[in-house]
């Protein structure tokens, strides 16, 4: 049994809601580790010409950052920094917790995350660029740039979800199908029948390579399903990260440097790979059988040597809210215009109605481009209005831009999901107190 890193309260799952609560109490009063509102970075306005918005009340301020402290004293959770704006403006950060437990160096709002699945609506973004600009087609045939993977055959599946057979695809595979994640591509860690097994086993990190040789050795595996037919995590996002580098003809990362990064300012948004040794990056944690906080053994997880289209990413707090302030504004932040507003309403508009997430049990998501959008308020265990739009990571990292109430927000750890550290609540119940004062 690995030895915990903070002392507090147990952390297993079981005790959950009562965890949430002494949480948010002893932080109030005064019992977090290190940590608290901070002054609000000095990040520009999406849009100047709006009048100052109103910030939290005192009581939801004390709420979210007794959340977020009280997971770190409680030894639940390393440490967190988070961000809300409104309107376009920021209204509310905080770090708290620390960016290497053993170190005791603090989080500080340079810390960098590996925001893994956040990685994938930057490059939705990267692929809307090409839409935008005539290059590629949402209704392109995959075939017309990865013929092997455009015409993978589809899996006769029995009740068992053993593969008995293939069939040829009737709907073919579409650029619509890889960012709306109904492509039939799968791949995820989560899914654990034979067939998504030998999909991990012989996909993307069956062996080493460039993403254009991981992405090739896809087209030997047979699709889940036929495509456009169910909304699937998997491989999707990377099949279009490639296909961005052959229509731009560069790489990806320097696509998207030249396209987005530079741009919005996002200086430290770097694939691991890029980004330098002595870069603040926060340490992974994980959670023992007991439920303790301990150091991740395993090696990082940023990608080493590829670019992945699904993961990969390594940003700060500031850079992914000024990302998400340009998707809030209709694709211009601070003067400069990324995407079309046309384009941004696409990419919010539902090409997958329902399902998302539910091998977790969740209802009331679809699915846009590259986004996931709330179709069913109601279902939606989550605190949010129909049409918002947002998207997490695996370590715990989250934004979320609810167009209704002006209200965006970011909010990042370093948490490796495992059966022991139960669901990362914390990024939700901000979002909550943040909505509140919205009238949600």
């Amino acid at each position: 049994m690995s030895k915990p890193l903070a002392s507090g309260p147990s952390s297993h799952p079981l005790a959950r809601p009562a965890r949430v609560l002494l949480a948010t109490i002893g932080a109030l009063a005064g019992l977090a580790c290190g940590g608290g509102e901070m002054p609000i970075p000095d990040l520009p306005p999406a849009r100047a010409d709006l009048p100052l918005p109103e910030g939290l009340s005192g009581w939801r301020k004390a709420a979210i950052d007794g959340v977020l402290e009280g997971r770190v004293w409680m030894g639940a959770r390393s440490g967190y920094v988070a961000l809300i704006a409104r309107d376009g403006r920021l209204i509310h950060a905080i770090t708290t917790g620390y960016q290497d437990v053993e170190a005791k160096i603090p989080m500080s709002i340079d810390t960098r995350f590996q925001i893994a699945s956040m990685t994938k609506p930057i490059v939705a973004t990267a692929a809307m660029i090409l839409v935008e600009e005539g290059r590629l087609g949402l209704d392109d045939l995959v075939t017309k740039y990865l013929p092997g993977v455009g015409s993978m055959d589809v899996a006769v599946l029995d009740a068992a979800g053993a593969v008995t057979g293939t069939t040829s695809q009737t709907t073919p595979m579409r650029i619509r199908h890889l960012l709306s994640f109904s492509s039939g591509i799968g791949g995820a860690g989560f899914e654990k029948t034979p067939f998504a097994k030998h999909w991990r086993e012989h996909g993307l990190y069956g062996g080493d390579g460039s993403l254009g040789d991981r992405v090739a050795r896809l087209a030997s595996l047979p699709l889940f399903e036929q495509p456009g037919t169910k909304w699937r995590y998997g491989a999707s996002m990377d099949v279009m990260a490639r296909i961005v580098e052959i229509v731009a003809d560069e790489p990806l990362e320097v696509f998207m440097e030249r396209r987005i990064f530079t741009k919005l300012s996002m200086h430290a948004t770097r694939y691991g790979k890029d980004t330098p040794e002595d870069a603040p990056l926060a340490t992974m944690y994980l959670q023992n059988d007991d439920g303790d906080l301990i150091r991740d053994p395993g090696p990082l997880y940023h990608a080493a040597d590829w670019t992945p289209g699904g993961s990969g990413l390594v940003s700060t707090a500031t850079d992914y809210m000024r990302f998400a302030l340009m998707l809030w504004n209709e694709g211009e932040y601070d003067g400069v215009r990324v995407l079309k507003r046309e384009t941004v309403a696409r990419m919010r508009r539902l090409e997958v109605e329902s399902g998302v997430l539910e091998v977790m049990g969740i209802e009331g998501l679809g699915f846009g481009l590259g986004i996931s959008v709330v179709a069913d308020e109601e279902a939606a265990i989550m605190p949010s209005r129909k049409g918002d739009f947002w998207w997490s990571g695996a370590y715990g990292t989250n934004f979320w831009i609810s167009p209704s109430t002006g209200i965006v927000l970011v909010v990042l750890q370093q948490n490796k999901m495992s059966e022991y550290g139960g669901t990362p609540l914390a990024p939700f119940l901000v979002q909550q107190f943040a909505l509140t004062d919205r009238g949600v």
